[in-house]
């Protein structure tokens, strides 16, 4: 390209004006080339020096920029290093933990075995040992406590009576003679233990009828359904209460201690606000035939370790009778004599046996026996034994043990004709065989 491009179209017409003829004229025009060519060189060469500067000052900055990239990724690799060389340690500190504790699982295994076998055989010795307690117990046990009416006659009374005369002696037979109950067996022991099975809740009640083979079971501690089997047998045979009769009552019973006897059922009916009832129910017509109030003052319960028992209505030889507790504030357990058709309370008594830690009762030959618990289940036991008739000495009433099984008793139902306890223990269903011995006053 030629110096004369640089310069504008306009200098190029003045310079086409010029006579080429005048001397002058064209010497100047050649100055003026090479000025112009030395300022083109001049700022050529400045503006090489400038990109040339430019070049430069961007190699420092991309260096100082790669210089620190550099270092941060040296950085990067340190703190990787490092990290892997603490997973390292991590992994290996885990494997030996791991080993360790697979280590210390397999000694409690072995251990957990060992005291397995410990157990077995502590629960073996702890089941000789009670059989071993209940041999002693029926052998030589210490007798229960014996409350009876307040005409009885003790051991210095009858001593007395031997100074009297004839006359005396006579009447006094008499009057010892007119009893409730005309049966003079008394309990010397439990036979055998048999469990059912186990059907319903943990308490509940069961019983048979002494007049026929019947069993009705009471599920619970209220509601208006039981159910009935036509046999022990059948019950034992059954899937829950599959295979029954279900029975639904006009009302509701309130806790386990109702009463099967000569084919009417005897329960306890109590509402709100209301006196407490005893029903009696036909089972065979599916009617309710009598009822009768038994006025308690509040909602006072006859066993302290069954507070769902608002009275325990129980039958024997004698008939029917109800174990009930007057009020709150008495501390004994009271005994009523009813007369199975009309209800009427024919004779009431205050047996003096604690309601404190009395779990269930039930009355045989018209001696009545309070079986008693701790509130932490242990081994049931009769310690408070009633007469009614005035024939149970005190040196003959036994302290009687229940063979220990689940908990505690619902409930406890005598059977006259079969001699046998019917218990509910914590939703299990058992039968009590008794032995029984001639009272020393009959």
């Amino acid at each position: 390209m030629s110096v004369d491009g640089l310069f504008d179209t306009k200098d190029n017409s003045a310079e086409a004006n010029i006579n080429p003829k005048n001397p002058l004229k064209l010497g100047e025009r050649k100055k003026l080339s090479c000025s112009i060519d030395r300022l083109t060189m001049k700022l050529l060469f400045a503006l090489l020096i400038s990109t040339a500067w430019t070049f430069t000052g961007a190699q420092y900055y991309y260096q100082g920029l790669m210089d620190y990239l550099e270092n941060r990724l040296l950085a990067i690799e340190d703190r990787m290093q490092l990290w892997h060389e603490q997973s390292h340690r991590y992994h290996t500190e885990m494997k030996d933990f791991k080993k360790l504790t697979a280590e210390a699982m397999d000694g409690l295994k072995n251990h957990h075995s060992m005291l397995f076998k410990d157990l077995e055989g502590a629960a073996a010795r702890v089941d000789r040992v009670e059989q071993e307690m209940d041999y002693v117990e029926t052998q030589m046990s210490p007798r229960a406590c014996t409350n009876r009416a307040d005409k009885v006659v003790e051991q210095e009374a009858w001593e007395m009576e031997e100074s009297r005369g004839e006359e005396e002696e006579e009447e006094e037979w008499e009057e010892l003679q007119s009893r409730v109950s005309d049966c003079v067996e008394i309990i010397s022991g439990i036979r055998s233990v048999k469990i059912m099975k186990r059907v319903g809740s943990p308490k509940g009640m069961w019983t048979r009828d002494p007049r026929s083979s019947k069993v009705y079971i009471f599920n619970g501690t209220s509601g208006n359904t039981i159910y009935q089997f036509k046999s022990v047998l059948d019950f034992s045979r059954s899937l829950g209460v599959t295979g029954s009769r279900s029975i639904r009552l006009p009302s509701e019973w309130s806790g386990p201690g109702s009463a099967v006897y000569n084919g009417y059922l005897y329960y306890i009916k109590q509402e709100a606000e209301a006196d407490m009832q005893v029903v009696k129910y036909d089972l065979l017509s599916g009617s309710v035939t009598e009822t009768a109030m038994f006025p308690v003052e509040g909602r006072a319960t006859v066993y302290n370790l069954n507070p769902e028992t608002v009275a325990d209505l129980a039958a024997d030889d004698g008939g029917l009778w109800l174990l009930y507790a007057p009020s709150d504030s008495e501390p004994t357990i009271s005994l009523a004599k009813m007369d199975a058709a009309t209800l009427d309370i024919e004779q009431i008594w205050d047996t003096r046996c604690p309601r404190e830690n009395a779990e269930a009762a039930f009355v045989v030959c018209g001696t009545v026996y309070v079986v008693y618990n701790t509130r932490l289940a242990s081994r049931s036991r009769v310690q408070c034994v009633f007469d009614v008739n005035d024939m149970v000495l005190s040196e003959e009433a036994p302290l009687i043990y229940f063979p220990r099984r689940y908990g505690a008793h619902a409930s406890l139902k005598y059977n006259p004709e079969e001699k046998q306890l019917y218990g509910w223990d914590d939703g299990y269903q058992i039968i009590y065989r008794l032995t029984m011995k001639r009272k020393l006053l009959a």
